[in-house]
């Protein structure tokens, strides 16, 4: 069905699709035979677009002029059409498809363009403290309840990472969102590793550089108030301790998600810190 297409790319398109990106159909009388790919962009979301543009290979192009990230025709999108679009109405999110995404790329796609980072405040002028908390949202309510449960309920099961249904006023009525402060930083540290090399996406990506963002703005509005992040330790470096417990873990072949369930942390954070001590020849 994907041709020859790698996972990572499997996993870029069925995300792309489900967020922004349209299946063009296929009309009486048309000279095409097969449907094609497309994506329209602001200026703001150009880097991005070159960005996914170079993951998924010759199969993506961006067109400057009209702002659009396309595809050529190809029997991959007809398959596709069908399968997104049944009896040619509106877009569903196909539930069998879903088995194929398994990789932060998933996650990271769905969000960097249909996501928003949200930091709520609360202000204890007495201690002089700003307490913020970082949320996620998901703004998927073109699809119905039924399936965004389905795509919430694989994202749990798959990442560990729990998706809430929240109402809205358009769409279907419904979002995806976190609802809690752990379930927040879990998804960013799933999709650093991968949205590392957009940096223009970093102010809903990149931790540090979001509350580096935070800190100035702040500091501007209350220059002697502390910044605290509500349970901020969910979101820590690896200590020393957790290094050596890693390297003995991994010498008496324990696997990643039985480390990550050990040091309480998630499968993704462990597989990317390990990644990075074998680059350190620590492993």
């Amino acid at each position: 069905m994907f041709g020859e297409l790698n996972q990572v790319q499997i996993n870029v398109l069925i995300a792309s699709i489900i967020g922004d990106g349209e299946l063009t159909k296929l009309y009486k009388g048309s000279r095409r035979k097969n449907s094609s790919y497309r994506e329209h962009y602001g200026e703001k979301q150009k880097e991005y677009r070159e960005w996914k543009a170079q993951i998924m290979n010759n199969l993506f192009y961006i067109t400057p002029k009209s702002q659009t990230l396309r595809s050529a025709s190809n029997p991959i999108f007809t398959i596709l059409l069908k399968e997104f679009y049944k009896d040619n109405r509106n877009k569903n999110i196909p539930h069998s498809f879903l088995k194929h995404c398994t990789l932060p790329y998933f996650l990271a796609i769905l969000y960097m363009y249909d996501g928003t980072l949200s930091i709520s405040h609360r202000i204890n002028h007495l201690k002089q403290k700003v307490y913020i908390t970082p949320h996620i949202y998901l703004y998927l309510q073109n699809y119905t309840p039924d399936d965004l449960t389905q795509l919430s309920a694989h994202i749990e099961k798959t990442f560990n990472i729990p998706l809430h249904l929240a109402s809205r006023t358009d769409g279907h009525g419904f979002i995806l969102r976190t609802t809690s402060v752990k379930e927040a930083f879990a998804y960013l540290e799933t999709i650093k590793e991968v949205s590392k090399d957009c940096p223009t996406m970093y102010y809903k990506t990149n931790w540090d550089f979001r509350l580096k963002t935070e800190k100035e703005k702040w500091k501007e509005k209350h220059p002697n108030y502390d910044l605290v992040v509500t349970s901020s330790e969910r979101f820590r470096k690896y200590t020393l301790e957790e290094t050596e417990n890693l390297i003995r873990f991994k010498r008496y072949g324990i696997t990643d998600q039985t480390i990550a369930d050990l040091l309480g942390r998630s499968y993704w954070s462990v597989v990317y810190k390990l990644r990075e001590m074998r680059k350190m020849n620590l492993l």
